[in-house]
């Protein structure tokens, strides 16, 4: 019988369980690094979240400050015949690009609402856009027996929230004025 000499068996490895683990710490390591890839592409996608947000309610704020001032009687008289003054817009014409594509447009009027943190001032601009009737068929009754409550200023009011390298929210509302 031979003796048993854990010396030999020990040097016949000859360093394949330090590969295994070299092995190990390599898969280790790609798995740590794609969580972390994960985490910062979720974090990147809440911030984007946010900052939509914030946008969208600095221009909804403008949006209802464009039709308090629609709301207001005076704007019908402030309504220019042709172009914008002060953020109020005369009747737009069909065949041209709408206002707020065209580049350089400057019609834009700031919104006096504070939006905090935002950094950016929200704008807006108020279109008239002709009589319209208040229910249903009140404009086909005679001129001589309508009610002066039948036709009423119809407003568009456009809104729009943008920063340099951010979100950018543009919001329309139809408004009849009371």
């Amino acid at each position: 019988m031979k003796p048993l000499h854990p010396c030999r068996s020990a040097h016949g490895q000859r360093g394949v369980s330090l590969l295994i683990v070299l092995i190990l710490l390599l898969i280790m390591t790609l798995l740590g690094l794609a969580a972390m890839r994960g985490t910062l592409l979720e974090e990147r996608m809440t911030a984007n979240m946010l900052d939509r947000s914030l946008a969208f309610q600095a221009a909804e704020a403008a949006l209802r400050e464009g039709e308090t001032i629609a709301g207001a009687a005076a704007t019908r008289a402030a309504v220019p015949s042709a172009g914008c003054s002060n953020g109020i817009c005369s009747l737009p014409d069909a065949s041209q690009t709408d206002r707020w594509l065209t580049e350089g447009f400057n019609g834009w009027r700031d919104g006096a609402t504070d939006v905090g943190e935002l950094g950016v001032t929200p704008e807006f601009f108020i279109e008239y856009m002709g009589d319209a009737p208040t229910w249903p068929g009140c404009d086909l009754v005679d001129e001589s027996n309508r009610s002066p409550l039948c036709l009423r200023p119809r407003y568009r009011i456009t809104a729009r929230s943008e920063a340099a390298d951010r979100a950018t929210v543009l919001l329309q509302t139809n408004f009849i004025a009371q």
